[in-house]
């Protein structure tokens, strides 16, 4: 399916890594979401309840990383997909986490993970 909702850049603080320092001090997350669905019955009806809420999308996904303190990113991101693809009109949901603060003493950008569910 080739219709999909992009959220990107979605920064929220969170306390997640396996040293104490990072759940004790914490420090901002960066969460892009893509999911798939069929977009054809919102744009026929110019309907919100049609598609899918990209505000309640970006809230959900901040409670996540805002929330439960985990050990790898790559939980965040797992938990924020199976959530997403609790409404069965997706197909599919890709999220990626990013740590920009990741205690990596060398220069570095970004580390991120990516996780792609989708529906059986």
């Amino acid at each position: 399916m080739p219709d999909r909702i992009t959220l990107t850049g979605l920064r929220v603080f969170g306390r997640h890594g396996v040293f104490e320092h990072e759940k004790r001090d914490g420090q901002d997350f960066v969460v892009d979401i893509v999911v798939w669905l069929d977009l054809a019955p919102a744009a026929a009806s110019d309907d919100l309840r049609e598609t899918l809420h990209y505000g309640e999308l970006a809230q959900m996904a901040a409670e996540i990383v805002g929330g439960e303190p985990y050990d790898l990113i790559e939980s965040v991101a797992g938990r924020i997909a199976d959530e997403v693809l609790k409404d069965s009109r997706l197909s599919a949901v890709e999220v990626t986490v990013h740590k920009p603060s990741a205690p990596i003493p060398l220069d570095f950008a970004d580390v991120a993970v990516t996780v792609h569910r989708e529906r059986s």
